[in-house]
């Protein structure tokens, strides 16, 4: 029987790109005994329910902010996935206090409801804004990551274990690029809009994402920060993947945008481990049993340590994407 069969299993946010594919995903691998849908858009979850509407399917009304509503959602639950975040860059920046009240108040809101009802495993997913972030998206998923990380050591040896995925852009997710410069190029547009020419990101299709979602909650022992290896792009590769031609218009950076995206950064170095298809960053602190030997998971694979100073950069990544393989991914996947 595998890790999600027979199973109680909440996402929370689970009405987004990552939820379709997550839930996709169980209700064709795995027989869970109920699958949660937890969001506060109830038109969302109406859409949803069309598409998903198996006897394990459950769907709850409610926001992460909402302590009391989490207990109760979480009452008997085995698994937890942490999808819900603010996620745009500007609004963040514009939006700050909205921000915080639901990445780092809602995620303290997501740990005391496991705990209180003893839920063994969560995964928060996170994004490689994170990593040395410079905006107000990236910091509040920092501070996000250190409440999970160190929630191993509230709820104790035989507690609720908490790990954390980390990612980056989404190949077609809603709000990411690709669909943004198709509607350009529908609504006429000759010079496709670029932030900056020398732009890199880290790229990773939805079914990617929850194949290693999947495999970290196999993988966990509990404050781990899992990290999949995965190819970069250049912005001006994926113009020509997409419209044919490299004609674009410099509008400058956004608020709070990087040049490279970093996933493991130098200073975590010294606790950082490699393994075949990803790396994990050790938490940076004792948690309640200091015997916990993070080289080899749950699965039996083996890791190594990184060097010292090795950093997971998108600018300095050794795997890109072609023009033609961007093509190619982006005509499945859209």
């Amino acid at each position: 029987m595998s890790d999600f069969s027979n199973k109680t299993i909440l996402i929370t946010g689970g009405t987004g790109s990552f939820g379709h594919h997550f839930v996709n995903r169980i209700l064709n691998k795995h027989k869970p005994k109920k699958l949660i849908i937890y969001s506060r858009d109830e038109l969302k979850q109406y859409d949803m329910q069309q598409r998903f509407n198996a006897p394990c399917m459950r769907y709850f009304i409610g926001d992460v902010r909402d302590k009391s509503r989490l207990i109760t959602a979480t009452t008997e639950v085995d698994i937890i996935v942490h999808a819900a975040a603010l996620k745009q860059v500007p609004a963040a920046e514009y939006n700050p206090q909205e921000c915080i009240k639901t990445n780092i108040d809602g995620a303290q809101n997501v740990i005391d409801a496991s705990i209180a009802n003893d839920v063994p495993k969560v995964i928060a997913l996170s994004t490689d804004k994170a990593a040395n972030p410079v905006n107000l998206y990236g910091a509040t998923k920092l501070a996000s990551d250190k409440l999970f990380v160190a929630a191993n050591n509230i709820s104790g040896a035989q507690g609720t274990r908490f790990s954390v995925v980390r990612y980056g852009n989404v190949v077609g997710s809603r709000g990411s690029v690709v669909p943004f410069f198709r509607q350009k190029l529908a609504d006429g547009c000759s010079a496709l809009p670029v932030t900056h020419p020398e732009m890199t990101r880290f790229w990773i299709t939805l079914e990617q994402g929850v194949k290693f979602v999947e495999s970290s909650f196999k993988r966990m022992q509990g404050g781990e920060i899992f990290v999949p290896k995965i190819p970069s792009v250049r912005i001006l590769d994926l113009v020509e993947a997409v419209s044919g031609k490299r004609d674009h218009e410099i509008v400058g950076i956004r608020p709070g945008e990087k040049i490279h995206e970093m996933m493991v950064p130098e200073e975590t170095s010294h606790h950082s481990i490699e393994f075949t298809d990803h790396f994990v960053i050790k938490p940076p602190i004792t948690f309640f049993d200091s015997q916990i030997n993070y080289l080899e998971n749950k699965l039996g694979e083996i890791g190594r340590p990184v060097e010292p100073g090795f950093e997971y950069e998108s600018g300095t990544n050794s795997h890109f994407l072609s023009v033609e393989e961007l093509r190619e991914l982006n005509e499945k996947i859209l």
